[in-house]
């Protein structure tokens, strides 16, 4: 699918550094802090590590996506804030058209982004724990997903 822009806003998946027109005329750079998820490309825990990475690096994190990648990004978010490591900063949804490259013609996809801030507890819940046996609360939700 080729990106295309609706109401002067343009997608652009996977690019870092794409400046775009918003519809009051404004530029904005893509951000460094910018994740967006695909649900058929990488395994979940990929984009949760991912998230941790940027959230430690810029204390934030913006996770968008498309689709059917929504449910993905909503997990990933809930899977960060229930382990403690980010707070939810904003929810936005939106509709995007999207030219698909198959049929040629325009298609209206559905599309969310969350901001996630760093915690107050992020730092100690991502030290590295004194004991080499103890499992760190991230961890430990891994392992309980996995058994139930």
């Amino acid at each position: 699918m080729t990106p295309v822009s609706v109401n002067g806003n343009a997608e652009a998946p996977e690019k870092k550094n794409v400046t775009t027109v918003a519809e009051n005329g404004d530029t904005e750079h893509s951000k460094r802090n910018r994740i967006q998820v695909s649900n058929t490309k990488k395994p979940l825990f990929f984009y949760v590590n991912l998230a941790k990475r940027y959230i430690q690096l810029h204390d934030e994190v913006e996770l968008s996506a498309l689709g059917m990648a929504i449910a993905t990004v909503v997990t990933i978010a809930e899977i960060l804030k229930n382990n403690g490591l980010a707070t939810e900063k904003k929810v936005s949804t939106s509709t995007v058209g999207v030219k698909d490259e198959n049929k040629g013609r325009l298609m209206h996809k559905a599309k969310i982004e969350i901001v996630l801030g760093k915690s107050e507890k992020f730092d100690n819940l991502m030290a590295p724990a004194t004991n080499p046996a103890a499992k760190t609360a991230p961890e430990a939700a891994v392992a309980d997903a996995k058994k139930g």
